[in-house]
């Protein structure tokens, strides 16, 4: 059990206290927050407080976020295609389309779900429902994802990570002609307070983002451009794209609501991951094209990717 004591500010005053939970924890959704007021494990001042109580500055908000319950996740033989494999870690090009972990709605067909068939020594690190899990990509995004075997090469790869020396360049067509050869986005990332289910660029109660961008090519209404992170928060990418007014092709949340190319799901690959080996030390990098589809789609676009 999580418990966290806020003193209200002027900036929170008048906020509806299940709002205020939300964006203290940004895992949080409404319904999560509301749940929790319901069950008297938020109090205002010591009192229990509905989910629509405005807030008054120097409030005291006591918040106890219970514990995940675990689940029993079940092997499955799901076809996997391994770019690399030892006896510490697996590199998978996760297809787009798949959810990398289980979560609600997707107990079954996920990438931990094939994980747990394949191999049964995963790092237990992150739990039942992530298991070997160092980072993640979105359902629709395809690529390269790192798995490790066991705790100790998790703890060094995740460590990696939070140094932000795993190198990580994703692949993804725009809208629009992005007009500068390339740059460096820098916009914090946090909950968006519009729509709960969104992140977005904000100010408050969001994390450094830090996304650089190299324009490959420009095809018609599109810009094909590589994007390395620094940081890697969810979204990152999708919504940094959006940010700069050129949201990637096929993105159902950040993106057009009417696309003209014939995607299931947005046109962004994890193109490359290098990093240290969490045993041996010595670097390894690894590419993989993306899936034809997108292939496919570039090349009627004029493009000379491959």
């Amino acid at each position: 059990m999580e418990k966290n004591i806020f003193i209200v500010d002027n900036e929170s005053q008048g906020l509806r206290l299940d709002v205020f939970l939300c964006q203290k924890h940004n895992e949080l959704s409404r319904t999560q927050a509301q749940r929790i007021i319901d069950n008297k494990q938020a109090l205002v001042n010591k009192e229990h407080e509905k989910a629509s109580y405005r807030l008054e500055t120097g409030d005291e908000v006591i918040c106890e976020i219970p514990d995940p319950q675990p689940l029993e996740v079940e092997a499955e033989n799901i076809p996997l295609d391994i770019i690399y494999e030892d006896t510490d870690l697996l590199v998978v090009n996760k297809p787009q389309g798949m959810v990398v972990h289980p979560a609600n709605g997707n107990y079954n067909g996920t990438l931990v779900n094939a994980l747990l068939y394949h191999c049964r020594d995963l790092s237990g690190i992150n739990g039942v429902l992530r298991p070997g899990i160092i980072h993640r990509i979105d359902k629709d995004t395809s690529g390269l994802i790192l798995v490790a075997k066991n705790d100790r090469a998790h703890q060094n790869l995740s460590q990696q990570l939070k140094e932000h020396s795993v190198k990580r360049i994703y692949i993804a067509l725009l809208h629009g002609i992005v007009q500068e050869p390339g740059g460096i986005i820098e916009a914090p990332i946090g909950r968006s307070l519009k729509d709960r289910q969104k992140m977005a660029v904000v100010s408050k109660n969001s994390k450094e983002a830090v996304t650089e961008y190299l324009v490959l090519e420009r095809l018609g209404e599109y810009t094909l451009v590589e994007c390395k992170l620094r940081t890697g928060r969810t979204h990152q990418i999708r919504v940094h794209m959006a940010f700069i007014n050129h949201p990637v092709v096929g993105d159902p949340k950040y993106g057009h609501k009417k696309e003209k190319l014939e995607l299931k799901g947005q046109a962004l690959h994890a193109r490359t991951i290098g990093f240290a080996h969490p045993r041996k030390g010595d670097w390894l990098e690894f590419s993989v094209a993306p899936p034809p589809i997108y292939l496919r789609i570039l090349k009627e676009l004029g493009s000379n990717f491959e």
